[in-house]
């Protein structure tokens, strides 16, 4: 087992930090990796990330925040790498995004053409383990490992990552799971407690014990390194894991980007609840295309998608409305997304009313800028010593690791604390 941490606050001008893609080449690691190309070229705008709000950086003189926040990585500073089933690199599937979503301009994909190619040979063949069916109908990988036990594929993971590390001399490491979602997978006294998950481990017995999601987790919080679970998969999500990240140093954040419908339902719902205006259905339909899509098409994928997306509404309302959310898969969508919702509502002597709406955007453009995001408060976390769930993310996922919390606004005003701490212990 190899454990780091380091130490301090502000990161120091050129750094180099790595950012490692679980599902490298999907949709949204895929516009990731695009997006930092770009900023590197001066061709990429801070417009949708977070971190490029006032709050964590020195404004212009024009009152507009800058990218190069003192408190966070300079995006310039990141290598990239991952795991991938697939036989396929960065500039192909931007290009097969080009064609099939109609994003991205062949200009932007020829300016960044050479750091995707250079950041496409840090791919590294992931792991099948408990992916279900299918994922595993994705993979084309040749030579992919089908009889590991998961401690043979965490420590062959764990190679991939400090190999990566060493490579490029980078300062740290966050990985990030974009990859599709998995089915639910159910949790069992073993999964309570990390001595005795770990004794099962080592044998082939153990292989059922883990899904790919939590294999990765393992492997990078053993590490002593920052994971973040953007999928509904299992990742970091159980005791044993938050144990383990504790016991590593490892900071751990998830589960499940907030990046369309059920972002607007946790901006909504705390309306209704302030001006007393009662709820009495919420239907919300979801269609889109894409290899997600397509994966959740499955209704043991999408199972695990609709989880993570209607429990909002109860612990921001207080009570349970009647609800319904669907997920269909529309294959001629691609990355593009419509959500209709439809909201029953009663409000004074009684009169009910209705409230709709129709969100429409491209999956993988709303989600790259929160993973980036997300691994530059990741790092900063790493830096600052901190272990174990980091709370102050909420705002960026719908089932948030340790947050009962789902009110979007309450949510953001935990990272504004947090931020303000964290400058309240730099020296003046």
């Amino acid at each position: 087992m190899h454990q780091e941490t380091q130490a301090g606050i502000a990161p120091p001008r050129q750094r180099r930090v790595g950012l490692w893609l679980i599902g490298a080449c999907g949709g949204v690691g895929t516009t990731v990796a695009l997006g930092l190309a770009a900023w590197r070229k001066g061709l990429g705008t801070p417009t949708g990330l977070v971190t490029a709000l006032p709050m964590f950086g020195p404004s212009s003189a024009a009152g507009k925040a800058t990218c190069g926040a003192p408190l966070l990585d300079d995006l310039e500073s990141f290598v990239l790498g991952g795991h991938e089933i697939r036989q396929t690199h960065w500039m192909q599937t931007a290009r097969e995004m080009q064609q099939r979503a109609n994003v991205f301009s062949t200009e932007l994909l020829q300016a960044c053409r050479e750091e995707l190619e250079s950041w496409s040979a840090n791919v590294r063949g992931g792991t099948l383990l408990n992916v279900g069916e299918a994922i595993s109908r994705l993979a084309s990988l040749p030579n992919l490992p089908s009889a590991e036990t998961p401690r043979q594929a965490i420590a062959r993971i764990q190679h991939d990552l400090l190999c990566f590390r060493e490579a490029h001399r980078l300062e740290q490491v966050v990985v990030i799971n974009v990859a599709s979602t998995e089915p639910p997978f159910r949790l069992t006294e073993v999964h309570q407690d990390w001595a005795r998950l770990a004794a099962s481990l080592e044998s082939q017995e153990g292989a059922s014990l883990l899904p790919a999601s939590s294999i990765y987790a393992l492997a990078t919080i053993e590490l002593g390194w920052p994971y973040v679970n953007f999928t509904p998969s299992l990742g970091a999500s159980f005791p044993a894991a938050c144990q383990r990240a504790e016991e590593c140093g490892a900071a751990i954040a998830g589960q499940d980007g907030k990046t369309g419908e059920t972002l607007l339902k946790t901006v909504l719902a705390p309306m209704f609840a302030l001006r007393n205006l009662r709820v009495l259905s919420w239907v919300g339909h979801n269609i889109f295309g894409n290899r997600d899509g397509w994966v959740l098409d499955d209704p043991r994928n999408k199972l695990s998608k609709i989880r993570t997306k209607d429990q909002v509404l109860a612990h921001i309302l207080g009570y349970k409305p009647q609800t319904h959310v669907s997920i269909e898969y529309i294959e001629s969508l691609d990355d593009w997304k419509t959500a209709w919702d439809h909201i029953h509502f009663e409000g004074f002597l009684g009169v009910k009313m209705v409230l709709q709406f129709i969100w429409q955007g491209c999956d993988s453009i709303l989600a790259a800028p929160l993973v980036i995001d997300l691994a530059r408060l990741a790092l900063l976390a790493q830096r600052q010593g901190e272990r174990g769930i980091l709370r102050h993310l909420a705002c960026f996922f719908k089932n948030p690791l340790g947050v009962q919390e789902h009110d979007f606004f309450r949510q953001f005003a935990m990272l504004e604390h947090y931020v303000a701490q964290v400058r309240s212990q730099i020296p003046a």
